[in-house]
């Protein structure tokens, strides 16, 4: 069992690095380009991204899905989009979003760091309830196809997300 510390993936987009931050920082939009993310909205009377800014994010993987709840850490437009999200026996997560121009673009760079580890429980429980035989590949898998995803909805090439295998 590979155990979680930090992983990121890389791609150009052909768009400018604000408009880029301006569509991750507004988490209502994430199941546009996300494979488990299925909702989200701000909360506590927030309604845009800003350090210590919370909101939901519903989840699903196949016939499972759940709540958390993140804290927006990093808001800094057209550079960094980050935020964490701790769950009882999901550790601490810290999830982010850096962005740098690059020519007629943005290399933009999705990943995450662990900050209190994910109990290996965790691992055996997504392994035999949801077929998930690698947690850092799967997230890994995720990342990759956000960004492709993102890439899309930026340039206006988009195409609907395909459903979620049942």
């Amino acid at each position: 069992m590979n155990r979680l510390d930090h992983d990121e993936v890389h791609l150009h987009i052909d768009a400018p690095a604000e408009s880029l931050y301006d569509l991750v920082s507004d988490v209502p939009r994430t199941p546009q380009w996300s494979p488990e993310v299925i909702s989200c909205r701000w909360l506590d009377g927030h309604t845009e991204a800003r350090a210590g800014a919370r909101f939901l994010a519903r989840n699903k993987k196949r016939w499972f899905a759940w709540s958390n709840r993140p804290v927006v850490r990093t808001a800094e437009r057209g550079r960094e989009f980050a935020f964490t999200r701790t769950e009882r026996g999901g550790g601490t997560i810290l999830w982010f979003y850096r962005f740098t121009a690059s020519g007629t673009g943005t290399e933009v760079e999705h990943g995450y760091r662990v900050l209190r580890p994910v109990p290996a429980a965790l691992h055996i429980v997504l392994r035999v309830l949801l077929g998930v035989g690698d947690l850092r590949d799967d997230l890994h898998q995720n990342m990759t196809t956000s960004l492709r995803r993102l890439a899309g909805v930026a340039t206006g090439s988009a195409r609907p997300a395909p459903a979620e295998p049942a």
